[in-house]
């Protein structure tokens, strides 16, 4: 992989294997990340996603695993729990009982007003990284300004296994302003399993409706350029690309109809700004972007 696209593809792919529409059970999630941190393609992968109920489940499953799949303490698995305020207590027993072999550093929690989002960061906000998901239908200025202030990251959902569960390209260039304005970092969660945006099927079965899915190519370059101080036409546009022709990869950068995206800005971008995303699918997204920009 170039170093262009490596420089905005590292760790980028949270595996959540254990979400719609793969919904695997935990001894295969657990397996499927295994095997993922040992392939050729483990540098894409960040953190295992998975819920704080379902941490003792985690647990036996990572037990069971062959030695030389298991993670170890000189490399531990970093894990992002979603949990909430009221499980500070039971995520501070599980993080010292997994210890040193798996890191529990990242919270993905909800919050729909202020109050929630002070809640989060009272019982959350010193021990973990913890992104708020906050709905992006409506202006999110507000909650993302509550976020900033109380130093924590802000989590999109760009996607689901309905075709009503992704947001429009302004909605969620909207959500990239407001954080960058605010100086708070963000994730994305949920339908972004490929690298550009399409018609794809939502699900896994056989006769699944098709839906408009963004790709996480267009959400990270975008984040890339409204740091850069690029126009909302130019943004939507480029949210709006299918077209793979549009993209130019380099060891220096990536070009779009034009447009220089330097690999420095790329790491940037990655470093303090566009954090990760949640995909259900590991394979897919490493798979269709090795097809589009063969190394």
């Amino acid at each position: 992989m170039t170093t262009a696209l490596s420089a905005l593809t590292a760790g980028l792919v949270d595996y959540a294997g254990l979400f719609p529409p793969a919904a695997l059970a935990m001894p295969q999630a657990v397996a499927a990340y295994a095997r993922h941190a040992s392939g050729e393609d483990r540098a894409m992968l960040g953190r295992f996603v998975l819920p704080a109920a379902r941490l003792d489940e985690f647990a036996a499953a990572l037990d069971a695993l062959p030695a030389a799949l298991a993670p170890r303490a000189e490399a531990p698995w970093r894990l992002s729990v979603l949990a909430g305020a009221a499980d500070a207590a039971a995520l501070a027993a599980q993080r010292a009982r997994l210890a040193p072999r798996v890191a529990i550093d990242t919270i993905e929690a909800k919050a729909e007003s202020r109050e929630q989002v002070r809640a989060l960061a009272e019982a959350l906000g010193a021990a973990y990284t913890v992104f708020v998901e906050v709905p992006v239908r409506d202006d999110p200025a507000t909650l993302v300004a509550a976020v900033a202030a109380h130093g924590l990251r802000a989590k999109v959902r760009t996607g689901g296994v309905t075709a009503d569960a992704f947001p429009a390209p302004a909605e969620v260039l909207r959500f990239l302003r407001r954080c960058h304005a605010a100086g708070v970092p963000f994730k994305a969660t949920a339908g972004l399993h490929h690298p550009l945006r399409g018609e794809f099927a939502l699900t896994y079965a056989p006769d699944a409706p098709r839906g408009t899915m963004h790709g996480f190519l267009n959400v990270f370059l975008a984040a890339a350029l409204v740091q850069a101080g690029a126009p909302d036409d130019a943004l939507l546009a480029l949210l709006e690309e299918r077209d793979a022709a549009a993209f130019t990869v380099t060891a220096d950068g990536v070009r779009w109809r034009g447009t220089p995206i330097p690999a420095a800005a790329l790491v940037a971008a990655r470093a303090g700004f566009a954090g990760s995303f949640g995909s259900c699918s590991f394979d897919e997204p490493s798979r269709e972007l090795h097809q589009l920009f063969p190394s």
